[in-house]
């Protein structure tokens, strides 16, 4: 993701969001709620597997044999569907476990895969955060850190010839978003969204910091009403105003920040999270992973846990999607993708478990 160009632009978008009612920009009036780690209990990360395509690579449609960049996981329409952030495709894990793929839109350049080396990463929708809207519909969000990364993949499936998909232009309610510094800080970075009571919830990564204004990074929520939210992707009204922020201070790993990279809703309203380490300048550039930890967020406090495998030790894969799988008395499992940072080797998918 990109820094902001200038504080000008900042100031311009701020003014953009008072207009539109949106959420006070005043950091200091949302509430901070700060991780309590909890070392005597962590997540165990098992079953880790490649994700490749069942039919390989097709260069007709620029789509490699395996899932590049895997950003988000959710349960939908009979299996996991996965977005990734450097890939114009949503790929599907059905219940055989064979992986197909949702060809979506090309960019300008008429690419659909995306990186530094090819010269075009600034043309990608880095799509990083989904959820499910109460009507059905699967939406995967673009981070919103560039005008290609402001627009929503809406996938409905309930008709039966099959599912449709359509990219909307919500670059007026990014612009909100970026507008609000007490959610977005220096740079807009959506990485979690997940639908809680009648609120969608967006979760903003705070990766950097503006060097031109001095403002600090935000790890952030903050709720829209979901009715409204479906009501302006139909074209039925304006951007949903932004409601109430929660800034989280999430700790360190390896002397480096955790930063949301993904949310799940849990049932009664609390939501799990994964948090990474990564050792970045900004939203823009990858770095160096310390590792990674699993949160809950219940009752207006945040525990986080450590991650280990099987074998007991420690893990430092970066995690970036998380889905519930499923709730006992006596233990949470989730499906998780993670993200490799190489364009050459395939996404993982994988079960982390916490005991109660």
């Amino acid at each position: 993701m990109a820094r902001r160009d200038s504080s000008s632009a900042a100031t311009g978008a701020r003014a953009a969001a008072a207009k539109g009612g949106a959420c006070a920009d005043d950091a200091e009036a949302s509430p901070t709620l700060q991780a309590r780690h909890v070392a005597a209990r962590s997540a165990r990360l098992s079953d880790l597997h490649p994700l490749t395509y069942a039919a390989g690579a097709d260069p007709a449609s620029d789509r490699p044999a395996h899932v590049r960049a895997a950003s988000a996981v959710r349960a939908f329409a009979g299996g996991h569907w996965i977005a990734q952030d450097d890939a114009n495709f949503l790929a599907i894990r059905g219940a055989d476990g064979a992986v197909t793929a949702l060809t979506l839109p090309a960019a300008a350049d008429g690419r659909r895969l995306f990186s530094e080396r090819d010269g075009n990463k600034k043309l990608k929708m880095d799509l990083e955060a989904a959820t499910l809207l109460p009507d059905g519909r699967l939406c995967a969000f673009g981070s919103g850190s560039r005008k290609a990364r402001t627009r929503v993949v809406v996938v409905d499936a309930r008709a039966p010839t099959g599912p449709s998909v359509r990219i909307f232009d919500a670059s007026a309610l990014y612009e909100a978003l970026a507008g609000c510094t007490a959610f977005a800080g220096a740079e807009l970075n959506l990485e979690g969204a997940v639908v809680v009571g009648g609120a969608l919830r967006l979760f903003n990564r705070g990766n950097g910091t503006d060097e031109a204004t001095g403002q600090a990074a935000s790890d952030a929520s903050v709720d829209l009403d979901v009715a409204a939210f479906a009501a302006y992707l139909d074209g039925a009204g304006p951007p949903p105003a932004l409601g109430a922020v929660t800034r989280y201070q999430l700790g360190s790993l390896g002397g480096v920040r955790l930063t949301f990279t993904d949310v799940a809703a849990l049932p009664g309203g609390q939501v799990a999270f994964l948090a990474a380490a990564e050792a970045s300048p900004d939203a823009y550039h990858d770095g160096a992973v310390r590792g990674c930890r699993l949160g809950l967020i219940a009752d207006g406090s945040v525990q986080t846990f450590d991650l280990r495998g099987d074998d007991g030790a420690a893990c430092a894969i970066k995690l970036e999607g998380l889905e519930l799988a499923e709730a006992t008395p006596t233990s949470l499992r989730f499906w998780v993708v993670a993200d490799v940072d190489d364009p050459d080797k395939p996404a993982l998918l994988g079960t982390l478990t916490l005991a109660r």
